[in-house]
């Protein structure tokens, strides 16, 4: 399991020396994987740990005060996705006013240098670091051979533009799934811990596996067509709405997915939830019964939609 550091201070994670990457990896997407497979080459060639640098919040979290840029990955999954793909130190870095306030330099120094014990770092383009982002790849390279590392960088990625995390973040807010598919290699999806809500859906004859997002802002809003993992041995179909609930007064941003012919307990289980196709945006009903008639034309619209899907890509079930 790859080992995990939050702090700048503390012994060092491998103190014979690293590859480093630094990003901020939301989303994981083709372009961060071009570079994390890199450093990560890099590392085996060398015979030394692969690390990926991040941070916990994201800076422009962290910046957006009340107002928080959507998030493509919540924490968890993104240190999970960097393990999958061989990162054997994780460093989420706590982001917080002393981080922002920290000189470029000092980053170099203190997390690179003497944390890290860095001897390559690689980047993305256009990466930024340090207080008013004034570090970048040309001061990594001219500050490197005085703390014994090389630093260089991955060209952009992508067909015809650029793939990047903002253009993923304004593709699913357009329900425009297939794109943000393309960019990400995969289908966009969440993952979580299932945890018990009011028990509405199940009075309406849809109950639902309830997914929170940690505060975090979501990528995506609205009613979808959805494969649930971590429940049976393969995808199980269902509709999800992700949203705030107005019919009832919602107010923070919840996952719910209901499992066609499931009834069994899920809480507690951690399961995933992947995106086929937006069915509709959220929107307030005048009652119950118009929601509940609502609900009923969309888990049809799922279904079809899921058995395309399935059509579409040869499985049979």
């Amino acid at each position: 399991m790859s080992r995990l550091f939050r702090d700048v201070e503390g012994e060092s994670p491998c103190p014979q020396g690293s590859v480093v990457c630094i990003g901020a990896f939301d989303g994981l997407h083709r372009g961060h994987r071009a570079l994390i497979g890199h450093a990560r080459g890099r590392a085996r060639l060398l015979g030394l740990p692969a690390v990926a640098v991040s941070f916990e919040p994201l800076p422009r979290e962290f910046f957006g005060g009340d107002d928080p840029p959507p998030r493509l990955l919540l924490p968890r999954a993104k240190y999970e996705g960097l393990r999958a793909l061989g990162m054997d130190v994780v460093g989420l870095l706590r982001f917080n006013a002393a981080m922002a306030a920290m000189p470029a330099e000092d980053f170099v120094t203190r997390v690179l240098a003497k944390k890290l014990r860095a001897r390559e770092v690689w980047v993305g383009p256009d990466f930024r670091f340090g207080n008013r982002r004034r570090g970048d790849l040309a001061m990594l390279q001219a500050m490197g051979p005085e703390h014994g590392f090389v630093a260089g960088g991955i060209e952009a990625v992508g067909e015809g533009e650029r793939w990047s995390s903002t253009a993923i973040r304004a593709w699913l807010a357009e329900g425009k799934l297939e794109l943000a598919a393309k960019a990400l290699g995969r289908r966009y999806a969440i993952a979580g811990k299932v945890v018990r809500g009011r028990q509405l859906g199940r009075k309406l004859g849809y109950p639902t596996a309830n997914l929170r997002l940690a505060g975090k802002r979501p990528a995506l809003s609205g009613i979808f067509a959805t494969w649930v993992r971590g429940i049976g041995a393969g995808p199980m179909p269902s509709v999800s709405s992700l949203g705030t609930r107005p019919t009832v007064d919602g107010v923070e941003p919840l996952l719910e997915a209901h499992v066609f012919d499931f009834d069994g307990d899920l809480y507690g289980r951690r399961i995933e939830v992947e995106f086929v196709a937006k069915l509709r945006d959220e929107r307030k009903f005048d009652d119950l019964p118009a929601l509940v008639r609502q609900m009923d034309e969309d888990a049809a619209r799922a279904r079809e939609a899921l058995a395309r899907d399935r059509e579409e890509r040869g499985v049979t079930a």
